[in-house]
């Protein structure tokens, strides 16, 4: 026997509600449920958060239940742990709700705290990556506490270069070229 899966589009996504207080992510037209952060990729995206409000105003900065509307095989609305906004784009989605549609401006940066398991390293390092990298996403931190490293991506020519920070080592960032943070700072913040 052959089960059917319903296919959603954006606008039955956008719509759906299923009573339950559950955060999705549509993946190729799938509702894939996303679990709830452990108490380590929290506090490491709570850190960069302040970190970040060093350099620009709260209202530019977006932790965890902003959607971004990205392109795969079909729509895919992906949940960033944080996301740092233009000031069009922030004015694109004013009053509104909190998702990034293709018509919009894209985020100046994306942060995503990998979760454990292949399953979350390939949504990730694979996925994300040519995903923001379509969008236009200027700058993708990966931020990987299992494997102690930071991965900064920076768009050039519609592809990411990638920069790997580990350690003591200060990480270079042209979003915010004034950071002066190392690997092991924004990692150490994860733990308790």
């Amino acid at each position: 026997m052959t089960t059917v899966v319903k296919r959603l589009t954006l606008e039955e996504y956008l719509v759906y509600d299923d009573g339950t207080d559950t955060r999705y992510e549509l993946v190729d037209g799938e509702l894939v449920e996303m679990p709830p952060e452990s108490d380590r990729n929290n506090l490491i995206s709570l850190y960069l958060l302040s970190q970040f409000l060093k350099f620009v105003p709260i209202q530019l900065i977006r932790h965890k239940d902003t959607e971004l509307v990205v392109i795969g095989n079909r729509t895919r609305v992906r949940l960033p742990d944080l996301m740092i906004l233009t000031q069009e784009l922030l004015e694109a989605i004013a009053g509104g709700r909190a998702t990034i549609t293709p018509d919009m401006p894209s985020p100046t940066m994306v942060v995503e705290v990998v979760s454990p398991g292949k399953v979350n390293e390939d949504r990730d390092y694979r996925y994300k990556r040519s995903e923001y990298a379509a969008r236009g996403i200027p700058e993708y931190w990966i931020v990987d506490a299992q494997k102690a490293k930071i991965t900064l991506l920076t768009l050039v020519d519609g592809l990411y270069e990638e920069t790997v920070f580990q350690g003591t080592e200060i990480i270079q960032s042209a979003t915010f070229p004034l950071l002066n943070l190392t690997a092991d700072q924004i990692l150490a913040a994860g733990q308790v």
